[in-house]
Parts: structure tokens; C-alpha cells; sequence
């Protein structure tokens, strides 16, 4: 990509030098790698580096480029983002946004209930559930760990393909359809395990989702719990008022 604005246009250098980079990183070549260094780039602008710090700036502001102190500038990846009204499986979301996900862990055991969940399903303490563990994210790694426990009316066996969206497995296959989901949003620490799995370090802020979903007869089916890195997602919340 050519680098050079118009000096001679009444549009202001710092403006033009930001619509360059706007530009700039949309080009494929810096997906993943740093941007070419600020001495350089105000050089064959012809412009000075306050200027061109200006345009950067902006863009930090925004979340579209990251700057590392000593290292360089980078473009930030597009954080994947779900919304609080989807009903949609976390898969059927990812490809609905053409977001490539891969599975990278998925383990699944037969285990007794604590008493909150026990509570929550409405059974006795020493009936087994099924627990589905999965690990996902980009191809380049991770960024959600799931844990999912079923009630064991909806008649999972452990044997289907965890691969399929899950509620198109419930739907189609155990004739469940999952109708309503609670949500609980919180902000925490990523322990040892968590911060393993999702590959930063222990400490770091992560978010922590929990869903308790229903079928058509407000009975539970399932109760989930999601750790997603922070810095590759966002959650959003449309309201409407009536």
C-alpha cells in the first residue's frame, strides 16, 4: 500500500493521516503483524511524528490499534461479541458473524451434582448428570471455556457429536427445545486452571457468564458456565423501550 497524503488539500494532515491508517488496517499483510514504525511512517508522509501521533491516538482510542511501549503498533484483533436477546448456540452465532471457531478440549464425565445445582434441577443429590467441558476459540487459540451439566430428563448419553450447536442437537435429537435463559454477568480473576486453559496470566480479568436455560414447560435442561478471555470478547445488551 502507498503511503502519502496531499499536502496540497484543505483537509487537515492529522485527518488525512487517519483515514490512511483506517485504511491501512484493513489491508490482510497486517492482520497480524506490527505496523511499519512512526519515525518511518512520518517520514514518507512528509509529516511530523505529533502530527501522526494524532491520527494513532485516535484509533487507540477506538480499540482498533494497540500500542506496545518499546515494541510497536499493532491492529487489534475484532473482539467476537454476542448479544443479550440471541438464541442461538454459541456455534450457530460464531458462524452466523463468519467467525471460524475451533473446539481445542472436549471432555465429557458423568458427575454428582453440588447442592446448587442439585437444587436447581430439582433432583437428589446422588443422581449423576451429564458435564460437558469444551474448550473453544479462534484458530489461533482459545477464548471461552465451557462447562455445561444437563438435566438428566433431557436423556443425553454422552455419545452424540459435540461438534454439532448444541441446541441443534437438544432440538433434533432428544426432542428438547430450549425456551428461556437467565443470564448472570460478572467480572473475576482468572485462577491457575482457568487462566491455563484460556492461556493468560493468572490474576488476569476475565469474564464469567452463567445460563440457566428452560424448556417450553419452564423446567430446567441446563446449567452453563462460560470464561471468556477479556480481551476477545464483548458482551452487549439491546434494550427497547416500549
Amino acid at each position: 500500500m502507498k503511503f502519502s497524503i496531499d499536502h496540497k488539500s484543505h483537509i487537515p494532515l492529522h485527518i488525512q493521516a487517519e483515514e490512511l491508517l483506517r485504511n491501512l488496517i484493513k489491508d490482510p499483510q497486517y492482520a497480524t503483524k506490527f505496523l511499519p514504525n512512526e519515525v518511518d511512517m512520518a517520514k514518507q508522509l512528509a509529516i511530523s511524528r505529533t502530527t501522526l501521533r494524532q491520527a494513532l491516538n485516535k484509533l487507540v482510542y477506538e480499540g482498533l490499534l494497540i500500542r506496545k511501549k518499546g515494541i510497536g503498533t499493532k491492529v487489534a484483533e475484532v473482539s467476537v461479541s454476542s448479544k443479550s436477546n440471541n438464541w442461538l448456540s454459541f456455534s450457530q452465532e460464531m458462524q452466523a458473524r463468519g467467525i471460524p471457531i475451533k473446539n481445542f478440549e472436549l471432555h465429557i464425565s458423568w458427575v454428582t451434582p453440588d447442592e446448587k445445582l442439585a437444587h436447581f434441577f430439582d433432583i437428589s443429590a446422588d443422581k449423576k448428570v451429564l458435564k460437558l467441558e469444551r474448550l473453544r476459540g479462534r484458530l489461533e487459540g482459545p477464548f471461552v471455556y465451557f462447562i455445561s451439566y444437563f438435566h438428566p430428563r433431557v436423556g443425553l448419553t454422552g455419545e452424540e457429536d459435540f461438534k454439532r450447536p448444541l441446541y441443534e442437537i437438544l432440538e433434533k435429537d432428544h426432542s428438547v427445545v430450549a425456551n428461556l435463559s437467565k443470564e448472570e454477568i460478572s467480572a473475576k480473576e482468572a485462577d491457575k486452571f482457568i487462566s491455563a486453559k484460556l492461556e493468560v496470566e493468572p490474576g488476569s480479568a476475565i469474564l464469567v457468564r452463567k445460563r440457566f436455560v428452560y424448556d417450553q414447560g419452564d423446567r430446567p435442561i441446563e446449567f452453563n458456565l462460560g470464561y471468556y478471555r477479556a480481551d476477545s470478547f464483548v458482551y452487549t445488551v439491546e434494550s427497547r423501550r416500549d
